[in-house]
């Protein structure tokens, strides 16, 4: 497994050098978000994006089915060598892209599997973004009817840049209480309700 580390970590230093030729089509942030920077890089370089995609994808598939891989992950009384291991050993098994097998040696060796749902989902939006697809997502307390979804589609359209196409999802979320969070790309505006109160709330409680 220190075969693996090593690995990435020289691939990494060669695409820092390369950056400007490498650089991936959108910034995302956050100890994931590096990670799936150097993963997008790591499969730039080896002609893998879409196969490491389609691994990822489909390992995604099974940490939402498979209770057995979860509490592995998640059982800390296995040891990070053991655990590189059966993540090589999976690799293996299924035909895994080397850059995919990698990636789930490395977070398995420094401890971060617990990360990696949210790894994938990353990189699956720099993939989108390479692919000139723009992800937005809108979260409402209430399932938006029709008439309100298309016009949203349409003002999200023309925020696009031309070759661009938007990806729409919509997600409830009562908790917001009213209004909208939505998240275009890499950007995030949160006109929830629930927002305004906790900013009402946070002035309110301001010692005077």
């Amino acid at each position: 497994y220190k075969f693996h580390k090593q690995l990435f970590i020289y691939m990494s230093i060669i695409f820092i050098l390369f950056d400007a030729l490498l650089q991936p089509p959108v910034q995302v942030f956050g100890l994931e978000g590096r990670y799936a920077t150097a993963l997008f890089s790591a499969a730039t370089k080896q002609k893998a994006l879409d196969a490491v995609e389609k691994d990822l994808i489909s390992f995604q598939g099974l940490l939402k089915k498979d209770t057995t891989l979860i509490d592995f992950i998640k059982n800390p009384s296995i040891s990070r060598k053991d655990k590189v291991e059966a993540f090589k050993a999976i690799g293996n098994k299924s035909g895994m892209n080397p850059t995919t097998e990698n990636l789930l040696a490395l977070l398995a060796e420094n401890g971060r599997l617990a990360k990696l749902n949210v790894i994938i989902n990353l990189y699956k939006l720099l993939m989108a973004a390479n692919r000139g697809e723009v992800v937005c997502e809108v979260i409402t307390a209430s399932p938006l009817d029709a008439d309100i979804k298309t016009k949203l589609e349409s003002t999200l359209k023309r925020l696009l840049k031309k070759g661009e196409t938007a990806l729409l999802t919509t997600k409830v979320d009562p908790s917001i209480i009213g209004g909208m969070i939505i998240s275009v790309g890499d950007k995030y505006v949160d006109m929830s309700i629930a927002s305004k109160i906790k900013m009402y709330t946070d002035l309110i409680e301001i010692p005077t």
